[in-house]
């Protein structure tokens, strides 16, 4: 990992918070946080909600309005993010992995693939792809998993665990660590051969993407950690970039109707939200 700004003496840590909040010195100007640059083409940065980049051992979240869609850029192409979702109207309810896969028949998301919860509704809907070699089987490490492999695995340590990375961003809106489910893993994926062998692809893809638009109101926790299965013995991995923007919901949605049991997961969305559809 990067060796991070020096805190080492009040004034080198006054400058250093201050810093991620746009404030140029102590007793200088406070200015907004840059707007956000580089962005997909045909998004304004006034309908950016969310951009932020998370390096090997970090984690993030954002609570996302239904409708948005949100970007994880692979931007070196060694990242691995461990995805967790959960409805931003009663967080009792997130991303069941083992619905997602088993409803769907299929253990390979892509394009059109939904995030489903664990009452059936959809969460996100992948809308876009470039990567598409992502992990629904594996979940994360743990404390325990990590330290046996790279020693040092607290949050605090040099090569944090999935799992305390991840129960620390629920924590941020008001849940903790019962409240964090199996998760997905973003750009890096196990395939399983007809002779039951698992295969890991994870061959670094710079600027790999995946886009996700949120079906309803939801909070995403992200943390960005090696793959459990990743054969590599050091903690390696590198920075993932999140920008989601507000849009408007597509009618027809032209991933609403590509099965039966999709359909029925839009409907039970629906039926919550009032549309009648």
């Amino acid at each position: 990992m990067e060796p991070g700004p020096s805190t080492d003496t009040l004034e080198a840590a006054r400058a250093h918070a201050r810093s991620q909040a746009g404030i140029v010195a102590a007793t200088g100007p406070t200015v907004p946080p840059t707007a956000a640059t580089d962005l997909p083409e045909g998004v304004a940065s006034e309908r950016v909600v969310w951009d932020e980049t998370v390096g090997l051992g970090g984690y993030a979240g954002r609570r996302l309005p239904r409708g948005s869609l949100l970007r994880v850029t692979d931007t070196d192409g060694d990242g691995c993010i461990q995805l967790l979702v959960f409805h931003a109207a009663n967080t009792a309810e997130r991303l069941n992995v083992a619905d997602t896969v088993k409803i769907q028949w299929q253990a390979y998301l892509g394009p059109g693939a939904l995030l489903l919860s664990d009452m059936g509704r959809v969460l996100m809907t992948i809308v876009a792809d470039t990567s598409v070699r992502h992990d629904a089987l594996f979940g994360c490490s743990n404390l325990r998993s990590a330290s046996d492999r790279y020693g040092d695995a607290g949050v605090g340590g040099a090569h944090p665990n999935a799992r305390d990375l991840l129960t620390l961003g629920v924590a941020k809106h008001g849940l903790s660590r019962r409240d964090v489910p199996p998760n997905i893993n973003l750009f890096k994926g196990v395939r399983v051969a007809t002779d039951g062998s698992l295969h890991f692809d994870g061959d670094p893809a710079p600027g790999a993407h995946v886009e996700l638009r949120a079906e309803l109101d939801v909070v995403v926790v992200v943390a960005n950690t090696p793959h459990p299965v990743d054969p590599r013995p050091g903690y390696e991995g590198s920075t993932v970039r999140f920008t989601a923007w507000r849009d408007h919901h597509p009618d027809p949605d032209p991933f609403r109707r590509t099965s039966p049991e999709r359909l029925r997961a839009f409907e039970n969305s629906d039926q919550f939200l009032g549309l009648g559809r």
